[in-house]
């Protein structure tokens, strides 16, 4: 059966060539454990890795003793979170965070306050973006952690940061933000934006899954308590032996995103505009779900009046898609993320997120947008068309 276009390009992507080409090495010629310091093998694996965490803490302003390899955003976010709070817990107990943040965070402060914490959940405007009125508000004395994330992953909204953290800083609040959907796709600079602790992830940005890491910031120090106990490595934040083949990965993957960022951003905004132009034109009854003019380029969300987004899935066999967050994608309930926007049931329940990534082409995204006439107005007529009168047989 022929493969379907892909666009769920926030959900995963596909490791690029080049990256895997660098970690081919790693996994059978350059096998060593980069914590055995005795031999060639070791030091090998050792380098490697340093040279990784170098790429990652030079590409959004760090120093590389700052940056923790962990094995995804997911992991970052509950030891960034859980770790602070329970360090300062005998000072501060509050958090403040997001109604739209991703479920591990969501989840992660939900677990804290089953321990006796305190947390505020922030409300949104319609078009996604917090109130900074609303936070400055939120955060009080006790309040140890902020948890904002810089792009969300269902709707690609971007938060204002650099208010965030001034805002944050002068409350004296640290800041954490998951930002597994912005490095690489939009500038981001942990000075610039001011945050205290920043999660990543390599499979957002053409890089293996399994691999991510927690930007810690050394001046002013924070603590932070491990979330499991072993060897030590990774500063006592994350014990286990590092895949040195993952983290190779993970710091190429994040070079060439660098590299090409701006030349990425400008061909998926084009394309962007182009499937989205394409769609209202032929489709009537299209919203866009979140701010259109502060969004990731390769992110649409978008409701079709009338549709149900699952129905129209299985109608469109030919697109792979999502409904929301891949992480919540068992979840038949609307998206909570649109709920806090404020969308109505009927509206969340006709959303699907398109991703548009680095190897989408021009053709594709024409075909989409054929796809997406037919199927929607398909789908319409059905809901339209008179139910035929049941066929009564002769009596006798």
């Amino acid at each position: 059966m022929k493969r379907p276009i892909y666009l769920d390009y926030q959900s995963t992507t596909p490791v690029d060539p080049k990256v895997l080409a660098a970690m081919e090495p790693f996994f059978a010629e350059k096998f060593g454990n980069a914590h055995s310091r005795t031999h060639a093998f070791g030091w090998e694996a050792e380098a490697a890795v340093a040279k990784a965490r170098e790429q990652i803490a030079q590409a959004i302003g760090a120093d590389a003793k700052e940056i923790i390899f962990t094995s995804g955003a997911t992991e970052s976010n509950n030891l960034a979170i859980k770790g602070v709070a329970r360090f300062y817990k005998s000072k501060k107990n509050h958090l403040v965070t997001c109604r739209t943040e991703h479920k591990c965070v969501i989840e992660s402060v939900r677990d804290l306050k089953k321990e006796g914490f305190d947390a505020t959940f922030l409300d949104v405007h319609s078009d996604g973006r917090i109130d900074l009125d609303a936070l400055r508000a939120a955060i009080t004395e006790k309040t140890s952690l902020v948890s904002i994330m810089t792009v969300n992953n269902e709707i690609g909204v971007i938060q204002p940061m650099a208010e965030i953290g001034a805002i944050c800083q002068e409350k004296g609040a640290f800041f954490h933000t998951d930002a597994a959907q912005a490095v690489g796709k939009i500038p981001f600079d942990v000075e610039a934006s001011g945050v205290s602790l920043a999660s990543l992830s390599g499979h957002k940005i053409y890089g293996p899954k399994g691999i991510g890491a927690l930007y810690v910031r050394s001046r002013p120090r924070l603590r932070l308590e491990p979330l499991f106990s072993g060897g030590g490595q990774e500063r006592g934040l994350r014990s286990g032996t590092l895949p040195t083949a993952l983290c190779v990965g993970f710091g190429e993957a994040l070079t060439i995103a660098m590299a090409g960022r701006e030349a990425e951003a400008e061909k998926l905004l084009g394309l962007r505009n182009r499937l989205l132009d394409g769609i209202c034109a032929r489709i009537s009854g299209v919203t866009v779900n979140g701010a259109l003019d502060a969004r990731v380029p390769g992110n649409l969300n978008l409701s079709f009046a009338g549709i149900n987004s699952e129905t129209l899935m299985m109608e469109l066999r030919d697109l792979a898609l999502s409904t929301g967050s891949a992480c919540s994608s068992e979840s038949l309930e609307p998206s909570y993320v649109l709920d806090a926007l404020g969308v109505d049931a009927a509206t969340a329940r006709a959303s699907i997120r398109i991703g548009i990534g680095r190897f989408t082409t021009s053709a594709e995204i024409d075909h989409a947008v054929s796809s997406f006439a037919e199927k929607v107005e398909k789908l319409r007529q059905a809901a339209t068309a008179p139910a035929l009168a049941p066929t009564v047989a002769p009596a006798g």
